[in-house]
């Protein structure tokens, strides 16, 4: 009996997360697109992250103490760089796209992030399995019909281009963070990811003359920001954290397909964000693709399942 309402217990918990990743990520779209209504792109990505650092950093430091930051330099540089990889251009460029199509657009292309491994894999000379090629093939079809016809809306070129250079940065930054030297701690890890790409997005943004008016910054900017900072990269990151020590990577994994359909949605009920018979017929084949490949790669890499870099 006991041991029944504890494996009870344990599965409510691993689906209470699950559903914060699946909502919390998949509304970061919205939140960015209302963020950058009145905050400069880059520096509302520099501010958001430079905070979360901040935040998680002394959360760390409080619980763990300075023995956790303890770290060679290649791990310091390893962590900075994917930092840089996957928020300075990844997330920046995402926010930057955001100012030419909508949020839900945006999301479904990014959905393409695991596809774009399985590319990086192929010239790392890693052959994946013949479904996991049908599943990028199927997928990138998806993509090259968003990104050819803007999901039959007036989507600007521009930012679909941005877009997907944004996604290929995000994967680059993922495919690295398995390969190169890193913290051991999580969290420390991530410390070190959002400072580095904090920072890299601070200089990009005064580089590129971005100003910040606070006169003209609408309140729910600023409430954008601060559900990023909280929602986005504290409560979602550790609830990411927590499900890869508490549930199989597989199911962890579904978020990549899930995440794009509630950006859709909230973006569509929040701000009225127009959804085409082309752009949901594009991006379920985008998410059918990357199921694909994310239960090919499961069933694959099962029971030593590598660990996926958590967005933040």
């Amino acid at each position: 009996m006991g041991h029944d309402t504890t494996d009870s217990r344990g599965s409510l918990l691993v689906w209470g997360a699950l559903a914060i990743v699946y909502v919390v990520w998949g509304s970061t779209y919205l939140a960015i697109r209302i963020a950058i209504e009145t905050v400069p792109p880059l520096l509302s990505g520099a501010m958001r992250f430079s905070t979360a650092a901040l935040i998680l950093g002394t959360a760390v430091l409080l619980l763990r103490g300075w023995r956790a930051f303890r770290m060679t330099w290649k791990e310091l540089g390893g962590a900075a760089l994917v930092g840089l990889l996957l928020l300075n251009a990844g997330n920046g460029l995402v926010a930057v796209a955001e100012q030419h199509i909508s949020s839900g657009l945006a999301a479904l292309l990014v959905a393409s992030v695991p596809l774009w491994l399985v590319i990086f894999r192929i010239v790392a000379r890693d052959m994946p399995q013949v479904l996991t090629l049908a599943g990028v093939l199927i997928g990138f079809g998806g993509v090259a019909v968003l990104s050819l016809t803007g999901g039959g809306s007036a989507a600007d070129s521009t930012g679909i281009v941005i877009i997907l250079l944004a996604s290929m940065s995000w994967s680059a930054g993922s495919f690295l963070s398995a390969r190169i030297p890193m913290p051991a701690n999580p969290f420390v890890a991530s410390t070190v990811e959002m400072a580095a790409g904090g920072i890299g997005l601070a200089l990009t943004s005064t580089v590129m003359g971005e100003h910040l008016d606070l006169g003209a910054v609408s309140g729910r900017s600023w409430a954008a920001l601060a559900y990023l900072v909280v929602m986005g990269s504290l409560v979602g990151f550790t609830a990411y954290v927590w499900l890869l020590g508490a549930a199989p990577i597989s199911l962890v994994s579904t978020y990549a397909y899930v995440n794009p359909v509630v950006a859709v949605v909230l973006g569509a009920l929040v701000l009225s964000e127009p959804v085409t018979t082309s752009m949901v017929a594009a991006g379920l084949v985008i998410v059918l693709g990357v199921a694909l490949v994310v239960s090919t790669e499961r069933r694959r890499n099962a029971p030593t399942e590598e660990k996926e870099p958590a967005s933040v």
